[in-house]
């Protein structure tokens, strides 16, 4: 949908410029920095939040025995970051992957060296679609949990949690309105106006409009718009029920970025191409997305010391994409290629042979997740010790649909005539001008249903000590179903060795001892694991065992039904809170450990081709964080990251005594993989955030860091040392005015040096006997320098 023709945006422009002329109807409650915050489970100061939304962490941050931190929507406001990306790229120890895959196009995290793209959960209920989260417009912040998390989050969480809170409607009169312009054709609208009706009765409605181009790119752009609704009922009583609904719409231009290559002939994005270029079919390329996602709360005050809450959801999130990427060969202009260094056989110098790979793509997935969760909460004493207790329920039912297709075809659904030219790297001819037929080649369906118990209690000795003890039991159920599909894309049958199922019962915990010097400090060493099993995404799939063609031969490797791996993190810390709780300091050093994973293992005596769980990584680092305000008129937000990563083994223990072809290794590197450092993990990172307000002016400045890190890992790619990215510094800053205590402007510069770098790096390598012998990758050049002016109304 073009924004720029969308209704929407047109009743938001009005909706903003009638209130200008109107009484006002309110004032929201503020807090000590002026800015209206206040929710049920969240107290903010400043930029100060005391306590994680979830009702299964029973103590405020600083008792929490946990690396937690938190973005309010102010730092984000500040900093004009728009999307779940956005932020995340402002905290240390995360990475972002392609953001493409069997299950679509979507966001691609990877968290303290681990993946994290289905540990996604908003308002504490996972929210595992694999789409591109694109609009902060309804949060009210976003909180990163880090380390080994599965009791509380549930199956996977190797690395940590992403959880997303939601805007709801509270007591209270406020209306906040936005406009923004910049740009690269940047527009943005947004609406936040929450009307108390005096009678235990709040509506609460955000909504946004949004339109752009990406900075420092030619042709991709960003159209979206959203709404999202919320009722509540019994505010300021016993009991308490709010009803919300969101509903936001994406028409992007899927981003695929520029040729890269990382190895001995080349480093980083190929000589004589422009980041701005586009590659690809601009004219076919598409990616759309429309979530809707209802949520209904019930809260209840069973006396003083004991409450319920119990969250429902449904959601349903449908995306179609339509990709070119940039598979193919390449051949650099003075006519070798990049992997081998090898003149260039039948390919001018100079560009790309895009006869490879997924030409015209097209991927239509839908997902719907149903949730209940029930949490009641007590406080009791037992003896001198004092009890904070959760116990709660959950139950969870997922469905996923992709069907597959190419659209370059003809009317037939044939291939015939059609071809793909070379393109050059300076200028390439990226409209498609053949014909556009589609036909479906693929369909798989995937179901997840999770049940889980769950109890957490705090254990107060006195004023100085606390013991945290967590413990979660789930059954975890899920099956993949893969079709055959005829020549005229027509559902067949079940292709062979389907469907793939996997069934656990998985035990997770938690432990923490928690030490108070003084009221507003503590030391903390916790102990946590997590467990993840073979199906543990809805839109993953195991792989069954499939009989091999040779009777005297294991079936072919499969991972159905291999026990869980278990990751464990262990955490040393300490948090204080100073300056009269204004500024809180955290440090931690902790151990981040799969214990086991999943690898091939050809052992002849290996009968059922199962996978092994030899596999064994480690990530030892090192948080520190800063958040508050130093004085009344100087804050900051702060967080550095070390992490020290290591596979300790990468192949089977088979594989390791035993090397050969059928190992993908050789008696030199018996295991290629064990002493490297894990890929997407960067050993430094660091992020900062800070204001200043002299008088009505607001002055703010970031930085961001991201260290070097591995792509790829092994051993045999032709270097001792793994191919490695550049490290690269990204500088913002904002200045605000306020011109009134109603209108205020803000001016945010992004990338304000308009720093070259990289991400979502995907680097390809084949080998064969050892050796390289071709390659390709791709990667998003990051977002160029950019200015945004946006005027905020509230009344």
């Amino acid at each position: 949908m073009n924004l720029r023709h969308s209704p929407l945006t047109a009743a938001l422009l009005l909706a903003i410029a009638t209130p200008a002329l109107a009484a006002p109807t309110g004032d929201a409650p503020a807090d000590a920095s002026g800015q209206a915050k206040q929710l049920d489970t969240v107290e903010v100061h400043g930029e100060r939040v005391r306590k994680a939304s979830s009702p299964k962490y029973t103590e405020e941050l600083v008792d929490t025995p946990q690396t937690i931190t938190v973005v309010t929507s102010e730092v984000m406001a500040q900093q004009n970051l728009l999307g779940l990306r956005d932020v995340l790229s402002t905290l240390p120890g995360i990475t972002f992957g392609a953001g493409e895959g069997g299950g679509g196009y979507g966001d691609s995290i990877n968290l303290r060296g681990f993946t994290a793209s289905s540990d996604i959960t908003t308002d504490g209920v996972r929210d595992s679609a694999q789409y591109v989260r694109s609009d902060t417009f309804n949060l009210e912040a976003i909180e990163l949990v880090n380390g080994a998390n599965s009791a509380m989050s549930g199956a996977g969480s190797v690395g940590g949690t992403i959880n997303l809170v939601s805007n709801v409607a509270r007591e209270g009169d406020f209306n906040t309105f936005t406009v923004g312009a910049g740009s690269d054709k940047y527009a943005r609208v947004t609406a936040d106006s929450n009307f108390d009706l005096e009678n235990g009765v709040a509506v609460r409605l955000n909504a946004m409009g949004h339109t752009q181009d990406v900075p420092g790119r030619d042709e991709e752009f960003k159209h979206r718009w959203g709404f999202a609704p919320s009722v509540a009922f019994g505010l300021g009583s016993d009991t308490r029920f709010t009803l919300s609904y969101l509903h936001q719409e994406d028409n992007n231009m899927p981003q695929y970025g520029v040729p890269f290559a990382l190895g001995q002939f080349n480093d980083g994005p190929l000589p004589g191409v422009d980041r701005e270029t586009y590659f690809g079919y601009r004219n076919t390329s598409r990616q759309e997305s429309t979530v809707d996602m209802l949520t209904g709360v019930f809260e209840m005050d069973l006396g003083d010391h004991v409450s319920l809450r119990s969250l429902g959801r449904l959601q349903r999130v449908e995306q179609h994409s339509n990709v070119t990427a940039l598979q193919g060969s390449w051949c650099l202009p003075d006519g070798t290629n990049p992997y081998t260094g090898l003149a260039c056989a039948g390919q001018p110098a100079g560009t790309w042979n895009p006869n490879g790979g997924p030409r015209g793509l097209v991927r239509d997935t839908e997902n719907f997740i149903a949730h209940s969760q029930t949490d009641l909460t007590a406080s009791f004493a037992t003896g001198a010790v004092r009890h904070d207790v959760v116990v709660g329920a959950s139950f969870s039912k997922e469905d996923f649909e992709l069907d597959s297709g190419t659209i370059f075809r003809n009317a037939d659904g044939s291939t015939t005539g059609i071809s793909y030219p070379f393109q050059n790297f300076d200028n390439p001819y990226n409209i498609w001008t053949g014909p556009q037929n589609y036909y479906r080649t693929g369909r798989s369906e995937g179901s997840l249903a999770n049940q889980a118990l769950y109890a957490f209690d705090t254990l107060k000795f006195g004023e100085q000590w606390l013991l945290n003890l967590g413990a979660r039991y789930e059954h975890n159920e899920g099956d993949t179903v893969n079709y055959t599909v005829n020549t005229a894309g027509a559902v067949t049958g079940i292709a062979t060795g389907y469907p793939a199922r996997n069934e656990e019962d998985l035990f997770s915990y938690r432990a923490g001892v928690v030490y108070k010097p003084v009221e507003s400090a503590s030391v903390y060493l916790s102990y946590a694991n997590s467990k993840t099993p073979s199906k543990a995404s809805v839109n993953g799939s195991c792989t069954p065992a499939i009989p091999n063609a040779n009777p005297n031969l294991p079936p072919a490797a499969n991972n159905c039904n291999v026990d869980p791996e278990t990751a464990v993190n262990i955490e040393l810390g300490a948090k204080w809170d100073l300056l009269d709780q204004r500024l809180a300091l955290t440090a931690a050093i902790f151990r981040n450990e799969r214990q086991n994973y999943r690898v091939a293992d050809p052992d002849p005596l290996n009968l059922s081709g199962e996978q092994a769980l030899d596999g064994k990584a480690r990530v030892d680092g090192v948080a520190l964080g800063v958040a508050g305000n130093l004085t009344r008129e100087w804050a900051l937000f702060a967080n550095y990251t070390y992490l020290d990563s290591e596979v300790v083994r990468g192949v089977s223990k088979f594989c390791s005594a035993n090397p050969s072809a059928s190992c993908s290794n050789t008696a030199s590197f018996p295991d290629p993989f064990k002493g490297n450092p894990l890929t997407n993990t960067p050993k430094h990172s660091l992020s900062l955030w800070s204001t200043y307000q002299l008088n009505d002016w607001t002055f703010g400045y970031g930085a961001t860091y991201q260290g070097e890190f591995y792509t790829q890992n092994s051993s045999l790619l032709g270097s001792l040392e793994p191919y490695r990215t550049d490290a690269y510094w990204v500088h913002r800053a904002m200045v605000g005015y306020q011109i009134n205590d109603r209108i205020g402007l803000q001016l945010n510069l992004n990338n304000l040096f308009d720093e070259e770098y990289y991400t979502g790096i995907r680097n390809n390598v084949t080998l064969t006997n050892g050796a390289v012998t071709n390659g390709n990758g791709w990667a998003n050049p990051g977002e160029g320098r950019s200015a945004v002016l946006t005027a905020t109304f509230k009344f």
